[in-house]
């Protein structure tokens, strides 16, 4: 009766660890589909609103919820307080944060923060132009990761449980 629970807690164990690893796979995927909707959410208010990017932070904060829309929020107020610093420097500041807790590669951070390289902005269509070019890029990627994550996640949730099966065989 004991050997038979000590099966069942190594295999539920090892096909735990498989379905955590297919849930991280997931995870990369769903951040980068939290940023596409933010800069599309960015390219409306600049599309629709005629708004500049702090005053764009301001009303995509109210729609985001945790510590991404605080970072927005927190951008935006500090846009208000005219320190002097640059936009770009201070979104990037406000949004390390959030950004470092999200399960995402470098060049996924680099290419969401992407619209903000060119400086100060001439005008609207710059900027929605770069925006949209980082929203697409970042469509693609997120495209590409759940074609490629499809597989993965069948083979590790499959690797788990065979390996806690095996296991059970060696030790039994």
């Amino acid at each position: 009766m004991l050997k038979l629970t000590g099966a069942c807690m190594i295999l539920a164990g090892c096909s735990g660890l498989g379905f955590w690893y297919k849930r991280q796979f997931a995870g990369r995927v769903r951040a980068l589909r939290q940023l596409c909707d933010t800069l599309s959410l960015f390219a409306s208010e600049i599309r629709y609103g005629r708004g500049t990017l702090p005053e764009c932070c301001e009303h995509v904060a109210e729609r985001m919820s945790g510590a991404y829309g605080a970072a927005l929020k927190r951008t935006a107020d500090r846009m208000g307080e005219n320190t002097g610093e640059s936009f770009a420097e201070i979104f990037r500041e406000c949004m390390e944060m959030p950004l470092g807790e999200m399960p995402l590669k470098d060049e996924d951070r680099e290419e969401f923060l992407r619209f903000l390289s060119a400086g100060t902005f001439g005008d609207g269509g710059m900027q929605l132009g770069l925006i949209e070019q980082s929203r697409e890029q970042l469509e693609i990627r997120a495209a590409a990761l759940e074609r490629e994550n499809a597989g993965k996640c069948r083979v590790a949730v499959g690797l788990g449980t065979m390996g806690g099966l095996m296991l059970i065989l060696i030790l039994c």
